[in-house]
């Protein structure tokens, strides 16, 4: 075999146990083992419990091009069945291309983070509904919940929610223009048993929502936004570098006195701008909130916001 490529089986091997014996130590079942390590090998790998999950960037030096080698290769590098591996090929996106349906298996399955319940889903869209790389943000989200009126905005399916329900939060309001992703999200409150009055879903714009909602509501807001959105159901669309100061601003108006603001962007070129944002504190805390299987190249960058 190519030596190049037992390089790459020797990698995947050293990382799998490496990351795999710190992974169960904390309750996780989903995480990243491979980011793109090996020149030639432009691919990031993640476990799913007992499933594989690799997502193909498109790059002139690609040694595994061929689907079904690729496939095969990981299969034996891990005395697994190709049946258990999925993949995705990655692409620039544009727009809410990211949020398209692919297939409809309907292949929903649990994973656990944390002691707590997930669906994900590895065939039908183009992402899984569970961010790994937010692992810590999410923990910290339900540090800091407790007996709080807690705002999820972008909430995709809701994980965030689900943390600060796990955290006492006195109330949960989560915010998606996505029917399909707000019943995700209510889906992955139920399987945690967090049912009652105190969980709020809402099917709008987010942009929209801010503006009409009263001052002084909340006591921490998670905003993640998409690094850009349009639907037919925006008024506007939305930009992450253009309008993260104005959609912040606007968070932080919600906020009750010394309320928390967790704002997070996958957007790799970003380039904060807090000149004109009225806040008692602000702090990139995007460090601390790299867990051990997210050490390379940051996925994203975040920020804790206090409010006046």
């Amino acid at each position: 075999m190519d030596q190049t490529i037992v390089m790459f089986q020797n990698r995947l091997l050293k990382m799998q146990k490496h990351i795999g014996r710190w992974a169960k130590k904390n309750h996780i079942t989903c995480y990243r083992i491979y980011e793109r390590d090996v020149p030639g090998f432009p691919f990031s790998i993640d476990w799913y419990e007992d499933k594989l999950y690799l997502s193909v960037f498109l790059d002139k030096k690609n040694y595994l091009e061929d689907s079904e080698e690729r496939n095969q290769l990981l299969a034996e590098t891990f005395s697994m069945e190709t049946s258990q591996i999925y993949e995705r090929i990655r692409e620039r996106q544009k727009g809410n291309s990211q949020y398209e349906k692919l297939s409809d298996s309907q292949a929903f399955f649990e994973v656990e983070e944390n002691e707590l319940r997930f669906l994900v889903n590895l065939t039908d869209y183009l992402d899984t509904g569970l961010f790994l790389d937010h692992r810590i943000t999410r923990k910290l989200v339900k540090e800091n919940a407790e007996e709080k009126d807690v705002l999820n905005l972008f909430a995709y399916t809701g994980s965030f929610s689900v943390y600060a329900a796990a955290g006492s939060a006195k109330s949960v309001t989560t915010v998606d223009l996505s029917n399909t992703y707000l019943d995700w999200a209510e889906e992955n409150m139920q399987r945690n048993s967090f049912i009652g009055p105190q969980f709020h879903f809402y099917k709008e714009d987010v942009l929209y929502f801010l503006k009409k909602h009263a001052p002084r509501s909340f006591d921490l807001i998670v905003l993640d936004p998409p690094t850009f959105s349009h639907s037919k159901g925006m008024k506007y669309d939305f930009d992450v570098q253009r309008d993260h100061a104005s959609v912040v601003s606007q968070c932080l108006r919600l906020l009750r006195p010394g309320g928390m603001l967790f704002f997070a962007t996958n957007f790799r070129k970003f380039k904060p701008d807090f000149t004109d944002v009225a806040a008692a504190s602000c702090k990139e805390i995007t460090k601390q909130t790299l867990t051990k299987d997210f050490t390379g190249r940051a996925p994203h960058r975040s920020f804790l916001l206090h409010a006046l």
